[in-house]
């Protein structure tokens, strides 16, 4: 089973241990397939709008489901959204199935998920969910499930409720009725959380940004928060009607944020997806600075200011491999994970972490949030660059990155995807190119949780080599579509 579920390779760069740990990982999620799961992936449920599992009736289940596996202490639970049209629907629903089981909800309203995450244990409540699809098109949408404590839900959980679903049979009655409320203070807790990252009076004054809002869930927040600290704001994609978030704008779209930068000579441009967990920066000159290196300047800045404190930085198997030797030079403590920022947080809490991240743009500073938070790390990221006084085009690259190449094909469905990353040709290819590269970079195939993708990433120190092996590899899978 290790060798035929390990799509990870890397001999020399990484340890046995972790070699293990993603075996583990592999193995594990294998037979969560066979025995549930097989709608919740790495962040939640997610597909169209309207469209199974993403139909009022299936949301309603799973309110109910939460209702008789998760809320048995409080019996309340919380449900916020992003801004796309069709969270109103799905909101309705798993309110209804909760309140059919007795369970009274508090709705917090459009919010971003990294607030859900970090006022969920001062709600009172057993859980909360956020309905969104992140940084995915209005037509899509998704449900997070968050514990009492802020933290995601284990496959366990999730498991269990995808086959109390299944099973359609819920125990309700007309003594079990729940009462809907509203709870508007959601918002201003998460400012106050994210606004302490700063310190002293407009502690951002003389900082000139662009902030993308992505038309999602920080169109009124974030410039607010900026300006109440200081800086010359400038907004673009902050005008949410239901049917814009993500659309070209936000983290997937950034160009547009890049060109406004040149064009009104800003010190940085800082864009975010839909939900508010992503985050994607550019310097004064308008080129994109990779996760990786945001990663690193927080390690070395908060190092600096006494906040690490020689706490870890962890990341994903996905990150730059540059990145593990640029912190470690540093003397500060680095592990790395199985792709998905639950992972991340995880490895973070059980090592004392104190920054963490994944290279698509998820960062974590857990001193004050639970998971990525675009507002949060971007104050950070800017009060460091205004004491370093230098510009941004000046400070980065922190370090030099290790040759790479990353694609993320999309195929016909996830089944498909599942299928072919266990295919014994591709098995096959992956022993023969891990003997080539020879320890000297790192191979990963990766399905994404909530896509029909297979993310192919290929990264070392002969950029020839690299870019080689890449190419067969993604040739392959273009064969057996």
């Amino acid at each position: 089973m290790r060798k035929i579920m390990c799509l990870y390779f890397g001999k020399k760069i990484l340890s046995l241990a972790l070699i293990n740990l993603y075996c583990d990982y592999c193995k594990n999620k294998f037979e969560r397939g066979i025995m549930g799961n097989k709608l919740f992936g790495t962040d939640g449920v997610r597909g169209v709008a309207n469209v199974y599992p993403m139909t009022a009736d299936f949301a309603m289940k799973l309110g109910k489901a939460c209702a008789e596996i998760v809320c048995t202490k409080t019996h309340r639970a919380a449900i916020g959204k992003d801004t796309r049209i069709s969270g109103d629907m799905l909101e309705a629903a798993l309110a209804a199935g909760f309140t059919s089981m007795g369970i009274d909800v508090v709705r917090l309203g459009v919010l971003p998920t990294p607030a859900v995450t970090t006022v969920t244990p001062e709600l009172g409540v057993d859980m909360a969910v956020m309905i969104t699809a992140s940084h995915n098109p209005y037509k899509d949408n998704g449900i997070k499930l968050i514990a009492a404590d802020g933290e995601k839900f284990s496959d366990a959980v999730t498991a269990e409720l995808e086959e109390k679903v299944n099973a359609d049979d819920f125990a309700a009655g007309p003594d079990k009725i729940g009462r809907i409320s509203d709870d508007d203070s959601a918002i201003e807790k998460y400012v106050k959380i994210a606004k302490s990252t700063a310190k002293g009076n407009n502690p951002l004054k003389g900082l000139k940004v662009v902030l993308d809002c992505a038309n999602g869930v920080f169109s009124e927040i974030m410039p607010r928060v900026y300006k109440e600290l200081g800086a010359d704001v400038i907004v673009m994609a902050n005008q949410p009607d239901g049917l814009n978030i993500n659309r070209d704008c936000g983290s997937m779209h950034p160009q547009k944020m890049m060109e406004k930068v040149k064009e009104v000579k800003a010190d940085l441009g800082i864009a975010v997806d839909g939900d508010g967990d992503r985050i994607i920066v550019c310097d004064d000159k308008g080129e994109k600075v990779n996760s990786e290196q945001i990663i690193g300047f927080l390690a070395q800045y908060m190092d600096s200011i006494g906040q690490l404190n020689g706490r870890a930085v962890v990341s994903t198997i996905l990150s730059n491999t540059a990145l593990e030797r640029f912190v470690k030079e540093k003397g500060i403590p680095y592990y790395s994970t199985p792709v998905g920022e639950r992972h991340v947080v995880a490895k973070m809490k059980e090592t004392g972490g104190a920054v963490g991240g994944e290279e698509s743009g998820h960062v974590v500073a857990l001193d004050y949030c639970k998971s990525g938070d675009a507002l949060v790390v971007s104050l950070i990221l800017s009060e460091g660059l205004l004491k370093s006084g230098k510009k941004m085009s000046e400070i980065f690259p922190i370090f030099a990155m290790d040759p790479f190449e990353f694609v993320s094909p999309r195929f016909e469905s996830r089944e498909q995807v599942k299928a072919l990353v266990k295919h014994e040709s591709i098995l096959k290819l992956l022993e023969n190119l891990n003997q080539e590269m020879n320890g000297e970079g790192r191979i990963v195939i990766h399905p994404s949780g909530t896509e029909p993708l297979i993310r192919i990433w290929v990264s070392g120190k002969n950029a020839g080599k690299v870019k080689k092996i890449h190419t067969t590899l993604v040739e392959a899978f273009e064969k057996l579509r």
